[in-house]
């Protein structure tokens, strides 16, 4: 049997198997292989922008007998997934803003009972934004290490509620103060924050930017400090 990359396996893991699950962006359909074989998950629909990823994901379903069990669409994004087909959506590897246009392209998401769980690529901070602005609330944050890179894998459900967050909530999540793999992927932040501010600082270009980039900063230092 295949073996998940270990974004794919953590975004497993924190999936809820007893709900309808869409997995945008399949590709392989590993993720959805994976859930059904080993969690025990029920049907899921699995939908790809390509018809070359759906050719990949018919083959792994074909390989393991899973061809009852996973449904295969052609879908940019959630444009041809049906509300009712879903309770749990999945999307991984993609940037944070496709992943938050995807979500923006499909509001339909933000109904009672819909988990979602995401793995930008970049700019994770697109990904938070939206769901605070939309009423998600983030219930799990965990960070994994896949081919020398550290990513953030986020899990959220709607509450009806809309929140706003000081800037560096969304660039830090609730992982500010945790150890091992999350401290990596912290500072790894701090950093790309810091470079761009100070590139824009250097250049005398886009002194908003410049300044909510400052606000980051100056919030990782005081929720470090507290």
């Amino acid at each position: 049997m295949f073996e998940l990359s270990p974004r794919l396996y953590t975004v497993a893991h924190m999936a809820d198997i007893s709900r309808k699950t869409v997995d945008i962006g399949t590709d392989h359909a590993y993720l959805p292989a994976y859930m059904i074989t080993f969690l025990h998950s029920g049907n899921i629909l699995a939908c790809d922008i390509g018809e070359k990823p759906l050719e990949n994901a018919l083959n792994t379903l074909k390989t393991y007998r899973l061809e009852d069990k996973i449904e295969l669409r052609l879908s940019d994004g959630l444009k041809n997934v049906l509300p009712e087909e879903a309770e749990q959506i999945t999307i991984c590897g993609m940037g944070g803003t496709l992943i938050r246009d995807i979500l923006n392209g499909a509001p339909w998401v933000k109904k009672n009972g819909m988990r979602l769980v995401l793995q930008p690529m970049t700019h994770s901070e697109d990904v938070r934004r939206y769901l605070c602005e939309n009423g998600f609330i983030i219930t799990e944050e965990r960070c994994v290490e896949d081919a020398g890179r550290i990513y953030c894998c986020i899990a959220a459900e709607y509450s009806g509620g809309n929140a706003a967050y000081e800037e560096g909530y969304y660039y830090f999540g609730t992982l500010l103060n945790e150890k091992g793999m999350a401290e990596k992927y912290i500072l790894k932040q701090y950093d790309r924050v810091q470079k761009r501010a100070e590139a824009l600082k250097e250049a005398q270009r886009y002194p908003e930017e410049e300044k909510l980039l400052r606000d980051v900063l100056a919030y990782y230092g005081r929720m470090k400090n507290e």
